[in-house]
């Protein structure tokens, strides 16, 4: 059987950081079977690196465009998503 599994990465910018970002990213990967991580960046970014169904990490994407409430995301770009080790059905914040 095939794998149709993707790997993808994002790099968010705005007010994304100190409001509850990355832990509300968790809660929307998880049900999603996304496994990843959404971390920090120096630059004030979050980077979201993202293994699942092509389907569920469409709908992830969506949701990054908003994120939680109190966050303003300016921008969400799709940056190159190198074979990065991602335990599988784990999605860890950082």
């Amino acid at each position: 059987m095939a794998d149709t599994h993707q790997t993808r990465r994002w790099l968010i910018s705005g007010r994304v950081q100190g409001v509850f970002f990355r832990e509300s990213t968790r809660r929307e990967a998880e049900p999603r079977g996304i496994a990843g991580h959404a971390v920090n960046l120096p630059d004030g970014r979050v980077e979201v690196l993202a293994r699942g169904d092509a389907g569920a990490l469409d709908e992830l994407e969506r949701w990054l465009h908003d994120g939680p409430p109190m966050a303003k995301v300016e921008h969400v770009e799709p940056a190159a998503a190198e074979q990065h080790a991602i335990e599988s059905g784990r999605f860890r914040t950082g």
